[in-house]
């Protein structure tokens, strides 16, 4: 398959994962991907502003049964080849994906997101396989996100300090991450800030759109200083 974006160690593929996976020859990498939440058919507020993915020209759903029939079962076969990985699934379906080695978070004390019971202030982090830095200075499991999302076009976009946070606590410099549900790009984005190389599939051509976009653009002179137990990014 042609990719849809390819240049310096980033690859982003305009399609199914389902389609691309079985084909995609990687002999190490590291999942990183923040899959829809299946929260299609909620009611009032987080039905009209916290739909995880408007994706009307693919023709899905993002409900329970697209969680459970196709992103949970996508990432136990990724976890399999995986040498490590971190996945974002949101609250309401958590426990229909594979599980974990360890479970993390990202407090977010001004999330405006409402769910059943109330603001929703914790977006759960499964980590699978074994972290490298094991009985080195591990770092914490979580961290608190205070800034805001950039305004890009997708209806759910992470902010890219908390990507960066995660992708190193995952990865290592040679690592290739991969995240078969790429949304807007900010894996691929964290990716190139890092230094990294990464590989993102998305179904929905629009998205893929602005993660290119994304990667074209010029960013400031990032000196990564890592301060155990956790990392501080300065722009200069």
């Amino acid at each position: 398959m042609t990719p849809y974006y390819e240049r310096d160690g980033i690859t982003i593929y305009h399609a199914d994962c389902r389609d691309v996976l079985p084909d995609l020859s990687l002999d190490r990498f590291v999942l990183l991907t923040d899959p829809p939440y299946g929260i299609n058919g909620g009611r009032g507020h987080e039905a009209r502003a916290f739909i995880k993915g408007a994706y009307r020209s693919s023709g899905w759903q993002d409900n329970e049964t697209y969680v459970r029939e196709v992103c949970a079962p996508i990432v136990e076969q990724i976890v399999a080849r995986a040498i490590r990985g971190a996945v974002t699934p949101g609250t309401r379906w958590l426990s229909l994906y594979p599980q974990a080695a360890d479970l993390g978070c990202f407090w977010c004390p001004a999330s405006t997101t409402h769910g059943n019971w109330g603001m929703t202030v914790f977006a759960p982090i499964l980590y699978y396989g074994r972290d490298f830095r094991a009985g080195k200075g591990a770092w914490p499991t979580g961290r608190q996100v205070t800034e805001r999302s950039e305004a890009n076009g997708h209806p759910c976009p992470k902010p890219e300090r908390a990507g960066e946070w995660l992708a190193s606590k995952i990865a290592q410099p040679d690592d290739l991450l991969l995240d078969p549900f790429l949304g807007s790009g900010t894996t691929t984005r964290v990716a190139k800030n890092l230094g990294m190389r990464a590989v993102g599939i998305e179904i929905e051509e629009r998205y893929c759109e602005i993660a290119a976009k994304r990667l074209a653009q010029d960013i400031l002179f990032k000196r990564i200083v890592q301060v155990s137990p956790g990392l501080v990014v300065e722009e200069v």
